[in-house]
């Protein structure tokens, strides 16, 4: 497998963990706010294979307890449950992030236990999907099964929007909150400008704003903070 880069440290990336987090190339969202736009529109060269990470992996045992694996959008690899066995079986904890679009593949990770946490993007309310992950007609049914599945229970998980002045407003939180009633964590992560974004042109809301939207949230999520604020 190809793997476009490694981050060899993290203590924010998995809750509670030292980790590592590898990044996978490629994604089927246009999301235009994403800031790894070097990841989604032309996937950078490899910067090494799966037999590298694991000797890496090999030589962090007892210094880094998690691997968090990113993209991108890691479920478009077919390959993606060699790779996970291979890490679990150096005794390797798993973080998973995706948008939740491939509600198949993330069962079978889960049922095969191959991931011990899911990080998963809640983009927007269903009905501004499309317009947010900037796919015109995008259908929003497998997004649905994968909040479904998680609201399960069966893999702990938290779900995370990256909040946008131009994408979200009080409206969009009610609908979050009431999708999601009963989750067991969410977070609201304000939206940071940089080079690598895909549109030039965005805002943050400012803290004020993103507390009053985690207050819209709270009546179905009772869990609701904020990430990434000043």
């Amino acid at each position: 497998m190809e793997i476009q880069g490694l981050q060899k440290m993290t203590l924010l990336d998995y809750p509670g963990k030292v980790a590592c987090t590898v990044f996978l190339g490629g994604c089927d969202f246009r999301c235009p706010f994403c800031h790894n736009g070097e990841l989604v529109l032309s996937p950078a060269p490899a910067e090494m294979n799966q037999e590298e990470l694991l000797a890496f992996l090999k030589k962090r045992q007892g210094l880094l307890d998690g691997v968090c694996i990113t993209g991108g959008e890691p479920l478009l690899r077919p390959d993606l449950p060699q790779l996970l066995e291979a890490v679990k079986a150096l005794g390797y904890p798993v973080k998973l992030d995706t948008n939740g679009s491939h509600p198949r593949a993330l069962v079978d990770l889960v049922e095969r236990k191959l991931v011990d946490y899911v990080a998963m993007d809640v983009k927007n309310s269903p009905e501004r999907y499309p317009e947010t992950v900037g796919v015109p007609g995008l259908d929003v049914g497998p997004i649905r099964e994968s909040v479904g599945f998680l609201l399960e229970g069966l893999v702990d998980y938290e779900f995370r929007t990256t909040v946008v002045q131009e994408l979200h407003d009080e409206d969009s939180f009610r609908a979050i909150g009431s999708w999601l009633s009963g989750a067991k964590r969410y977070f609201l992560q304000s939206f940071v400008d940089r080079d690598t974004v895909i549109r030039e042109g965005l805002h943050p809301w400012d803290r004020d704003h993103l507390q009053g939207f985690a207050a819209l949230v709270r009546p179905w999520v009772p869990s609701v903070e904020l990430r990434g604020v000043d």
